[in-house]
């Protein structure tokens, strides 16, 4: 008689267990695969690598620049 009663309440607890198991899992199963599909921000500065144009001028477009002109009076330094 002992072993049928030990037999049942096994069998209940058991069963019990596997419900609730499979309860967490119907009600979690939507947090459950965004938490495995959850990518992590690094933590290391992502490196952008940038390429800097200079484009060059045709000959055309280079032009010199020229010095001012000379002051039309000429200036005199006077040692004292």
């Amino acid at each position: 008689m002992f072993a049928l009663v030990a037999g049942l309440v096994f069998s209940i607890a058991l069963l019990l267990a596997i419900g609730t198991i499979l309860a967490m899992f119907a009600l979690y199963h939507d947090k459950m695969v965004a938490a495995l599909l959850f990518e992590p921000i690094p933590k290391e500065a992502p490196i952008y690598q940038l390429r800097i144009r200079r484009p060059r001028m045709d000959a055309v477009e280079r032009r010199t620049v020229r010095a001012a002109p000379a002051s039309p009076t000429p200036v005199r330094f006077v040692a004292a």
